[in-house]
This record gives structure tokens, sequence and C-alpha cells, in this order.
């Protein structure tokens, strides 16, 4: 079978398709003069996917008291819990698959043709020494947190965790830009005091509790626009940051999207904390509303501090945290534990005319 570098979305993938450096039309999705891989030609991809689906075991081999609940078709598995496949339907997730792992399939057809669970997942003693939260729930962690004990807490493996993080970095390099806003007045705000604010004036949020200073920015100016939720008729001021010196941050949008194909990833530890890391992403992307009270921002904050805390070589690891923005869908935020590591070089004022205002009804 011929597929296609386009066939994936998983970056390792491509780049063993890629490294092949064979072009041509792929016979699955009919994508024309791109990398392709035969898999009656190579094995690469064998060797890979055979790990991931090795996780997995055939319902009829589970213990009888595994929830059926939790057991699904391996290529659903496949396309609902793993950012590997570019928008493929579950048949061709099967016929690729069952291509690319044609050994593993003949021997072993119920991986692919029975519904499959990870057995681990209800195993305590394998929780407890690989498990984000060992055999706690999110609940607890949370609980936890804002009601026991609020910076000691022993209901997170926080090496784990430390680990996880070494797959998002991303690195910026000097004179990127970032944006920030504050509402204003139509004279609007100087450059001067377009950062963050002063330790008196600091309120908790999403990545520090009151009294630390962050400074936080967005990809676009709209962005920022959005995450100020100035209202119609307001005028704002939006700055334009430029960054002064290389760094790293911590990418929580793609903490739930790590390649199961990475180097030195333990498949089996990953999948069964893939839960967990959708939570992180789901906390860090909640919408909070005036209501809300500041311990909600309890969680983030806790992992945002453990991130700031990592030291290599007595150098702080993380300039910062990255996540997606939640007033914008399309932008995302950061957010720096050091303000001074950006510059506002120029700002406008802007007013807003209009706001579409949606709802759903609750009762």
């Amino acid at each position: 079978m011929v597929i296609c570098e386009r066939c994936f979305c998983d970056t390792e993938v491509i780049s063993v398709i890629r490294n092949k450096a064979e072009i041509g039309d792929c016979s699955l999705c009919k994508c024309k003069n791109v990398h392709i891989y035969d898999t009656d030609k190579y094995e690469d991809l064998s060797m890979m996917f055979d790990e991931l689906i090795s996780i997995y075991t055939p319902v009829s081999l589970l213990p009888d008291s595994y929830p059926k609940s939790d057991t699904r078709l391996l290529k659903t598995e496949l396309i609902n819990n793993w950012n590997i496949f570019n928008k493929k339907s579950e048949s061709d997730v099967y016929n690729i698959i069952t291509a690319i792992c044609k050994e593993k399939y003949e021997y072993n057809a119920e991986l692919f043709d029975q519904p499959v669970g990870i057995q681990e997942l209800y195993d305590q003693e394998y929780l407890s020494k690989h498990s984000l939260l060992t055999t706690n729930s999110w609940d607890d962690f949370v609980e936890a947190l804002k009601t026991k004990n609020r910076f000691h807490t022993h209901y997170v493996d926080l090496n784990l965790l430390e680990r996880f993080c070494s797959y998002i970095r991303k690195p910026y390099k000097t004179g990127e830009m970032f944006y920030r806003c504050r509402i204003s007045t139509e004279e609007g705000i100087p450059i001067e005091e377009m950062g963050a604010p002063p330790i008196d004036k600091t309120t908790d949020g999403r990545a520090n509790a009151r009294g630390i200073r962050c400074l936080y920015l967005g990809d676009a100016a709209e962005t920022t626009i959005y995450e100020a939720r100035a209202g119609a008729y307001d005028y704002v001021t939006v700055g334009k940051f430029r960054l002064k010196k290389d760094i790293i941050v911590v990418d929580l949008k793609k903490i739930n999207q790590i390649s199961p194909f990475l180097e030195g990833l333990d498949c089996l530890e990953y999948a069964i904390n893939k839960e967990h890391l959708n939570k992180i992403n789901d906390e860090m992307g909640k919408i909070m509303r005036r209501s809300d009270s500041a311990l909600d921002y309890v969680p983030t904050q806790y992992i945002t501090d453990f991130v700031k805390s990592i030291i290599h070589d007595d150098v702080a690891e993380y300039a910062g945290i990255e996540y997606k923005s939640v007033m914008h869908s399309d932008g995302y935020n950061l957010a720096l534990f050091d303000p001074d590591l950006f510059e506002c070089v120029e700002t406008e004022v802007y007013g807003i005319d209009t706001i579409d205002y949606r709802k759903h009804p609750i009762i």
C-alpha cells in the first residue's frame, strides 16, 4: 500500500516518510507529487506502530472485571485518542494500520478486529508508579489543593510532570513580537505602563497567584482584545512587545498531543496519563467568570509554579508557559515569569464598535 505524508499529522511519522525521499502519488488520499511510503518496501513505520499498538489487549484477553464501556476498536482508539492521522475515516485508518503492521495482523488479527483496552488503566500497582496523579483522580487533586495543602501536595508525580514538559518545549528567538491589550481612555496608555502591573496591584491569574508578577501576552492584537473582554464603545490600548533574548517555554497547548513515537517516550505510561494531561489542557482553557472564586485558578497556578521551578545547571529551564486563548479560539497566550524579557516598542489605541453576543439556554 502506498501512503503519503499528508495522510498523517504526527511529525515523527511525517519525518520518516520524508526521509525516504521518494516522490509519487498516494493511493489512499490521491495526493500527487508528494513524499510517499510503500508499506511493501519499508518497515520503519512498522516498528513504530507495533510498539504503540502493543499497549492494547483484545477484549477476549482482558480480565472479566475490565469495564466493557472502556473498550473500543483499535481504529477508533487511534483516531480519538492519538493525534496521528490527518482527518481519516475509520476504514482508512484500519487499512493503513493493517498495511503498516501486516505481520502483527497476520498472527494477532484480534488486536485489529476486536474491541481493545489498556489493561494497566485498572492496575493499581502500575498506576501508583506511572500515573501523574498516582491512584488519585483530577478532582481529588483539585480538592486537595483548594482545601488541604496548596504548596506541598503529594497528589502529583512531579518527576513525571517534568518529563512530559520536556516533550513540549517551544523555543522563541530574540525579536519575536507579541501583544498586550488594556482597556483605556481614547488618549491611550503610555508605553512604559503597558507591561505587567506592579506587585501591589497584581491579582490572581491563570498562571500567577496574587502578588507574583507575570506578563501575559497574546499572539495577535485581536487575541488580546478578546482576552481583555472590552465592551462595546470601550477604548483599548494595544501594545506591541519585542522579545529581548532567546527563550524556551512549555507549550501546554500540546500537552495532550505529544507524539507517541518520540524517542525515549514510554507509550504505555503516556497512554494511561492521557486523561490527566487532557485535564491540564482543559483547565488552562477554562473560561473564568467574574463571579468565580480565585480558588478556581489554584490548579493552573500550581502547575505553572512547578514549571517555573524547574532548574538545570542552576538556570531556570523555562521562561513561561503557552496556552490556548479562552476568548479567541484561533489565538494563544504566553505567560512570562520574568516581565522584563519583553519590551513594549509601540502602542495603538482602538475603539470597540460592536460585540457579537451569542447565548445558549441553561435552564
